[in-house]
């Protein structure tokens, strides 16, 4: 049985390699969620009037790939510490949250995050939002599985970001 998984890391593009390459993954879609405006524009959401996160949902089968793998490869991809973005990407839109769609991913994200942040792992407090899941919006066609139509541009922003430094000095053999 197909579930899904809403998770906002800052950028989208640095958000769907890290899921789309996991077993039990069926999908994952870069888009717009916990906002207020129907159908939004890159655009409009970049803008910060939306209320929207860029997000990626993802598709899986529980039965391969369970929702407690999902949050620890999400922890791992972002600073769970800022609240004003990610990286490079300042603003609202840019910020972390998981987005649950039953109560169940409620409580075992609230237990992620709690464990996270008594690892010892990061000095300052974590700052990931967790949030009922909304709407959510697929982005623009050219934003989808970024990483593979444009790997060059997707190494840059990668590491031009600092994403990519953070999550090695972060995790390092841990990933």
């Amino acid at each position: 049985m197909e579930r899904l998984a809403t998770f906002a890391g800052g950028c989208f593009w640095c958000m769907v390699k890290p899921f789309d390459e996991q077993p039990g993954i069926i999908s994952v879609i870069s888009g717009y969620t916990g906002g207020h405006k129907e159908n939004p524009t890159y655009e409009e959401v970049c803008r910060e009037t939306t209320g929207h996160y860029e997000a990626v949902q993802i598709t899986y089968d529980p039965e391969i790939f369970s929702y407690e793998k999902l949050l620890s490869v999400y922890w791992q991809q972002i600073d769970p510490t800022d609240p004003g973005g990610q990286f490079y990407d300042r603003g609202q839109s840019y910020e972390t949250a998981i987005f649950y769609h039953d109560e169940e991913q409620r409580v075992l994200a609230e237990q992620s995050k709690l464990e996270l942040a008594q690892s010892g792992r990061f000095s300052r407090p974590i700052a990931t939002k967790i949030l009922p899941a909304k709407e959510f919006y697929a982005a623009e066609d050219y934003h989808q599985q970024f990483y593979k139509k444009n790997p060059v541009r997707y190494g840059r922003y990668s590491e031009g970001s600092g994403r990519a430094a953070f999550i090695k000095k972060a995790w390092g053999d841990d990933q």
